[in-house]
């Protein structure tokens, strides 16, 4: 019976994959949510909606039962997958927080910092931010702002001289 509804899918027709839908949509949330897919109905409306955008991938008519729950699986762990780096954004950024809070630098000094680097020259003052202020090899600044290395490391050293000098005479 797939096979026919497949091919006239395949041909427009939308009644056509609705059936499809209407005869696989309860098997298919629950496969889902007895593997342990919480949001087993999202997910199977997202593998409805990629079936039928890729019902030209289907190689079978016969085969739409299979290659749908394949399509679900798969949209399951990109999911699962998604969950993940966010998560892990979000802890990062927990972390961030709480190293900020930590380490809380009084706005007084932070506007006095800014203030010095602003003296520095353009050039100088990227090195400066990168080499010291985001811990970037000087290496990796040379490369980043296509400066010789020698000059960034010279910018460094005079850009914290000058740094020093500047807040030092603040304080």
């Amino acid at each position: 019976m797939d096979a026919a509804l497949v091919k006239q899918a395949r041909a427009g027709s939308q009644a056509a994959f609705a059936r499809l839908v209407a005869i696989h949509e309860r098997p298919l949330r629950g496969f889902l949510r007895k593997s342990g897919w919480i949001d087993a109905d999202d997910i199977a409306q997202e593998a409805f909606v990629a079936a039928w955008a890729g019902l030209h991938k289907l190689r079978a008519d016969d085969g739409f039962r299979a290659w749908l729950y394949g399509v679900a699986w798969k949209k399951a762990l990109s999911q699962r997958r998604g969950a993940q780096r966010a998560a892990a954004r979000d802890e990062a950024w927990r972390g961030e927080q709480e190293l900020e809070a930590a380490t809380d630098v009084a706005a007084e000094d932070r506007l006095a910092l800014e203030a010095a680097l602003a003296t520095l020259p353009e050039d100088q003052r990227a090195c400066v931010t990168l080499c010291l202020g985001q811990g970037w090899s000087h290496a990796e600044a040379a490369e980043a702002l296509g400066l010789p290395l020698g000059t960034v490391k010279s910018h460094v050293t005079r850009g914290r001289e000058r740094l020093l000098s500047v807040l030092g005479g603040a304080s």
